[in-house]
């Protein structure tokens, strides 16, 4: 963790860091007469020894604890509960597992979906939900699910609370369209690209909104 945190993100780079006096320090040993910490073998085994249902928990583990947290600290009076899923690409650089060609973000990528909680009218966003994908799927792939356990786990913490989902053009997808609509004290807002049939029935409500910018000089 303490690698990683300094930008050490490969288990490579524990070859040269295990014996790192600052390191060793930092957990307890003696910068120059302590063992050596874990070696690039031994690291690389505690990664790919965490499986799907231990990668579930703790993802379930994280959007409880933020969620948690802040029902705590607003003491569970908050009157709404923004919830933004957002793509997000996260390159490679070489020829990692599920790494592909992503069109719109031009690059050899994976495609993780972020969640993100934001309280009241609060600016801060908090992050609760991070969903590694590959770097081919389209934006609405997995969110379904995603966006089911993050509801539920906001109306347990904040029973009864208004809920807002804010997605991007990508999530405009029937089964998620669908789960939404089916919530209760749930609204949504989706980006949706531009056709002919949603203009034609925007219609009378631009000429409303434009008669209401124009008076008031407010976009």
């Amino acid at each position: 963790m303490f690698s990683i945190a300094c930008g050490y993100l490969d288990a490579n780079d524990s070859a040269r860091l295990a014996a790192d006096p600052i390191h060793k320090m930092l957990l307890d040993r003696d910068s120059v007469a302590g063992r050596d910490l874990a070696s690039q073998p031994t690291l690389s085994r505690f990664e790919n020894a965490v499986g799907p249902k231990e990668l579930y928990c703790l993802g379930e583990t994280l959007a409880a604890s933020v969620i948690q947290r802040h029902a705590e600290r607003s003491h569970g009076r908050a009157h709404r509960v923004t919830n933004d899923l957002d793509p997000t690409d996260d390159p490679t650089h070489g020829a990692q597992q599920l790494s592909f060609l992503n069109g719109h973000y031009d690059s050899w990528c994976y495609l993780p979906v972020m969640g993100f909680v934001t309280f009241n009218d609060e600016a801060e966003q908090y992050l609760c939900a991070a969903v590694l994908r590959p770097g081919n799927v389209t934006a609405a792939v997995g969110t379904v699910g995603i966006a089911r356990r993050l509801t539920q786990l906001i109306s347990y913490f904040f029973p009864g609370v208004q809920l807002r989902v804010r997605l991007d053009g990508g999530f405009a997808h029937p089964e998620l369209l669908a789960l939404l609509d089916a919530e209760p004290n749930l609204e949504y807002v989706v980006a949706m690209a531009e056709n002919a049939v949603l203009k034609r029935k925007a219609k009378p409500a631009m000429r409303q909104a434009s008669k209401l910018s124009r008076r008031t000089s407010q976009t």
